[in-house]
């Protein structure tokens, strides 16, 4: 007789690099998902009034430090900053897809190009913004969004001087801090949306936009993507320990959760709305 008929099925082992790569898919879902919706929510709501007003068409619209009469600079670094967050929003996820840089080589080099400058000049214009209109918040709030704004830069030139030296695992690496950095003010609407819901909106004052949680919030939008790619990476190294990846798992997955109704909350409470 079979001795594999005798012998009872043992369970499989756990596998925990597999659970790292499925819980990191299913958060980029969720990601791409969620950048998508506002991307659909820039189109329909900020190209329209520009293209047909120019920079007039800043009026009315639910923009901090929109249009402002005489400030031709600031107006033109508002409009630059609204038209290309749909290539960083938008061509950031397409630029990860492997499946997109296995078909379709020569649309991934065009894209990421784009991507680069549209986050560098896009980061620049903010910076501008940040320290000529003091738009939102206070000083803590345009201290942690410059941070952002210069990470982005030397993010941006890390990914295109290792591409270009033909390095490209270093490349990939640098291409997806930038991701994480670029997507910082995205990261940023969800998680406030996500903890509104949850919570209620405590530690935030709404009038001011000041409170404990948006100075936490003000670094960890860009901070804890960061952190969380960095143990991505860790997790991926051949000498990487079962328990390390599988806290990496329990870590992220209610990362994803809370992302995912942030994501609801945003799209219903702050962007369906307004289209």
């Amino acid at each position: 007789m079979n001795e594999a008929v005798l012998s009872p099925s043992l369970p499989k082992p756990f596998d925990a690099r597999r659970a790292v790569t499925l819980t990191v898919k299913s958060w980029f879902t969720a990601a791409a998902i969620g950048h998508a919706i506002f991307v659909v929510y820039i189109l329909a709501v900020f190209y329209p009034p520009i293209a047909l007003s120019g920079l007039h068409g800043l009026e009315g619209l639910h923009l901090p430090g929109g249009f402002r009469e005489g400030d031709t600079l600031g107006n033109l670094a508002a409009v630059s900053h609204v038209l290309l967050a749909v290539v960083v929003i938008g061509g950031g996820p397409l630029q990860l897809i492997p499946a997109v840089r296995r078909s379709a080589p020569n649309f991934h080099r065009w894209l990421g190009r784009s991507y680069l400058f549209a986050a560098v000049f896009s980061s620049i214009a903010g910076l501008y913004m940040t320290w000529t209109r003091h738009t939102i918040g206070n000083l803590m709030s345009q201290i942690t969004i410059s941070i952002d704004g210069v990470l982005i830069l030397v993010f941006a030139f890390l990914a295109l001087r290792t591409a270009m030296a033909g390095r490209f695992s270093e490349h990939r690496r640098w291409a997806l801090r930038l991701f994480m950095a670029a997507s910082a003010v995205w990261f940023f609407r969800v998680a406030l949306m996500g903890w509104a819901m949850l919570t209620g909106g405590w530690g935030i004052d709404w009038k001011s936009f000041t409170g404990p949680f948006l100075y936490f919030l003000g670094f960890a939008q860009y901070l804890l993507p960061l952190a969380m790619l960095e143990w991505y990476f860790h997790c991926q190294k051949p000498v990487a320990r079962q328990h390390t990846q599988i806290a990496f798992v329990g870590t992220l997955v209610p990362l994803t959760i809370f992302m995912a109704i942030g994501i609801f909350a945003a799209t219903m409470g702050m962007w369906l709305p307004r289209m």
